[in-house]
């Protein structure tokens, strides 16, 4: 059993911390989209290899898959340099596995990240990187 003040509940505080920060950076991802006039498709799809963060329909009929990257600060580099190429190939390869669930014809398939800046979590800042993979 895990007591209230141990090292492990710190870990799991500053774990909760980052899912928060995470959820909240797919939210304000999300709602960019939306904006544009796209359409949700699937949000932290899980497979057991992994998850994709957004399934997008963009308004031009384009599927997009989108890596989210919400950060609070830049100790740990930005954003969109944390999409390595280890992750690229892991996108794909949920990103078939997704299509192959899902066996509509899309006319495009996308891959974007969306990098977001919760440094000041009142005024979030979005940029959108499209096509990187």
């Amino acid at each position: 059993m895990l007591g209230a003040g141990g090292s492990s509940g710190a870990r799991r505080g500053g774990s909760d911390r980052r899912q928060r920060i995470g959820r909240l950076g797919e939210k304000h991802a999300a709602a960019l989209f939306t904006a544009r006039g796209g359409v949700v498709l699937a949000q932290n799809w899980h497979h057991r290899n992994g998850e994709l963060d957004l399934v997008i329909l963009d308004a031009a009929g384009r599927l997009r898959f989108v890596e989210v990257k919400a950060r609070t600060g830049t100790q740990f580099g930005t954003a969109a340099e944390a999409v390595t190429g280890s992750k690229q190939h892991k996108i794909r390869e949920l990103a078939t596995a997704w299509l192959t669930e899902n066996p509509t014809r899309w006319r495009e398939v996308h891959f974007d990240v969306v990098a977001v800046d919760l440094s000041d979590e009142s005024n979030p800042r979005l940029e959108l990187l499209e096509d990187v993979m």
